[in-house]
């Protein structure tokens, strides 16, 4: 249930926003290598994932009819998503301000409504693809930044970078053994198998 999905609520997704856009929470989180890309940009993902319960409905359906299995949006999603996490795009949004603002707004519009408006529309193995995707380029980005000799992001420095690396592999590895365990040991109460059970005269025939 999205908890910004109740009468009054709007107001806390606008403050939430404003809040991360203001000089001063931006500026902390973005001295960080780590708290930019692991903190930042993943609540402003989450802001626009919460917004959707605040589309009008005619908007709502216009996209679930160009949204067929929920593919096109995630895929969107995904380009989004992967932009936003190279190096240079980093140091683009710190170095122009058209880059901030564009970071701030494709963000949540791009990446975090259409993955919520696509979640429950996708097939079994969509979600798996999307997970394993995620997963990988967490891994990749963690390498490359662990490796690199030198800093691939002109505003940090190689220490914070190499602690992204670690953080980005850290998570990757916990996704990977959540998702493993779900395996495992059930995927869940929205998966489990439905059981026939006996009524007053036993079994149907």
């Amino acid at each position: 249930m999205n908890p910004f999905s109740g009468p009054g609520r709007g107001w806390m997704l606008a403050a939430g926003y404003l809040l991360l856009a203001a000089p001063p929470l931006r500026g902390w989180l973005e001295a960080g290598m780590v708290s930019h890309m692991l903190v930042q940009l993943p609540l402003l993902v989450g802001l626009g994932a919460a917004a959707v319960a605040w589309l009008p409905a005619g908007w709502r359906r216009r996209l679930d009819g160009c949204n067929a299995a929920g593919l096109p949006l995630t895929l969107l999603a995904l380009f989004s998503a992967a932009y936003w996490m190279l190096p240079r795009s980093l140091d683009a949004a710190l170095n122009a301000p058209p880059m901030e603002l564009a970071k701030f707004l494709s963000l949540p519009l791009l990446v975090g409504m259409p993955l919520a408006l696509s979640w429950r529309r996708l097939p079994a193995i969509g979600r798996g693809f999307l997970w394993s995707n995620l997963i990988s380029m967490l891994v990749v980005l963690g390498w490359l930044y662990s490796a690199a000799p030198v800093r691939v992001c002109t505003n940090y420095l190689v220490d914070q970078q190499q602690l992204l690396g670690r953080s980005l592999l850290l998570l990757a590895l916990g996704l990977a053994s959540w998702l493993a365990g779900r395996v495992l040991f059930g995927a869940g109460p929205g998966c489990a198998v439905q059981r026939p059970r006996p009524g007053r005269l036993g079994w149907s025939r």
